[in-house]
């Protein structure tokens, strides 16, 4: 059994991937295919059929992909937008970078995503131009039929900061299928990581593609004619090619991932009454991607105790997210209001992440287990 587990492994490739990465990358090298060209075009192609949409544009982050986004849909200077209480920092400072102002809502306990309820008290009295909503966990939210519905009928745009859901199906379609317009990232970490950074946008919307399209190169009309105020968040074509090697065995990748969660589901849950760790799991009518395993520690002494334990013993472990967004230092020139409660303090209060990445052993994931197990002769 392994003496220690890393919280992820970027290293976990399948034989024969890094070898043929590398002869592709020389290829390409040599022949300075840097910028735009096949690769992009193949990759978005790809992606389109894979996430179930008709546009697909890619480009040099995932936060640009928010902000592209924003820009896409009309929001600047002086709209409101809200934004989750709970995400990472990129969502809320697209919207800030774009000069808009943002109002925090708060997450839901039982799924992690923004609160049905807080969303609607806010779209009723704040009256924003847009709405973001995080899929977080590798799952959305139980109510995304619903959140989808009421930001239509009340006239304001939903972008869907979906980072963390590539491979995710809602209702047996990907979850990127039904969204007005919504972004992914391509950070090494994530569930299709790049070489380095890289994100797309997807949306069903010509008109939205080609606004997209066209702020990502400068807002360019003809190679020297701009009609738009756009800015250099090209792809390259390195990290696109990467990208295309690693689209081949995202399934695998992903069926992997799915198997260890449902191997911490079923572990953790008999273990908790020993050492209360709850865990929380993807609503119904989702497939989730194995992104990340998400467990519970309510009493912050236990807590504690635990991640020492873990500490200790080497196993990786995370806080996905300690904070929220309302409480940054960096939010308070920023922020309008926040709307609801604390459920998005709790969740970062109590939140604790264990090991998970493609191709981890039955013997890494028992190990995390024992070592669990162990906690309760600490206390």
């Amino acid at each position: 059994m392994p003496e220690s587990v890393p919280f992820i492994d970027l290293k976990r490739h399948e034989p024969g991937f890094v070898e043929s990465v590398s002869e592709k990358f020389s290829h390409m090298l040599k022949n300075t295919q840097f910028v735009g060209g096949q690769e992009v075009a193949s990759l978005e192609e790809k992606l389109s059929n894979y996430v179930g949409v008709d546009h697909t544009v890619s480009c040099a982050n995932g936060t640009d992909a928010l902000q592209l986004s924003l820009r896409a849909v009309g929001i600047g200077a002086g709209d409101v937008v809200l934004v989750p209480n709970m995400t990472f920092w990129a969502t809320f400072e697209a919207a800030v970078n774009v000069g808009a102002t943002p109002v925090t809502v708060d997450s839901d306990i039982s799924d992690g995503g923004i609160s049905y309820h807080d969303l609607e008290s806010a779209l009723k009295t704040i009256r924003p131009k847009a709405a973001i909503i995080a899929h977080l966990y590798g799952w959305g939210s139980a109510c995304l039929d619903d959140i989808r519905a009421i930001c239509k009928r009340e006239g304001v745009v939903l972008v869907e900061d979906g980072a963390q859901c590539f491979g995710t199906r809602f209702n047996s379609a990907p979850i990127y299928a039904g969204a007005t317009i919504s972004t992914t990232s391509f950070y090494p970490a994530k569930v299709l990581g790049a070489a380095g950074d890289a994100g797309a946008v997807f949306t069903n919307d010509a008109n939205l593609a080609e606004k997209v399209r066209q702020l990502t190169n400068h807002g360019r009309t003809t190679h020297y004619g701009h009609g738009a105020i756009g800015w250099n968040s090209r792809m390259d074509a390195l990290q696109a090619a990467y990208l295309n090697h690693s689209m081949e065995f995202i399934d695998a990748r992903i069926e992997s991932r799915r198997k260890s969660a449902a191997f911490y589901q079923q572990h953790v849950t008999a273990l908790s009454p020993k050492i209360g760790l709850e865990i929380m799991q993807a609503p119904s009518g989702y497939d989730e991607n194995g992104y990340c395993n998400v467990c519970f520690v309510r009493d912050p002494a236990q807590k504690q105790t635990i991640e020492a334990n873990l500490r200790s013993n080497n196993i990786g472990f995370a806080n996905i997210y300690p904070g929220v967004m309302s409480q940054q230092p960096g939010a308070k020139d920023h922020l309008l209001k926040h709307i609801g409660g604390d459920g998005a303090e709790s969740i970062c209060a109590s939140v604790l992440n264990l090991p998970l990445f493609p191709y981890m052993t039955e013997a890494e994931l028992m190990r995390v287990m024992d070592v669990l197990a162990s906690t309760q002769e600490k206390v």
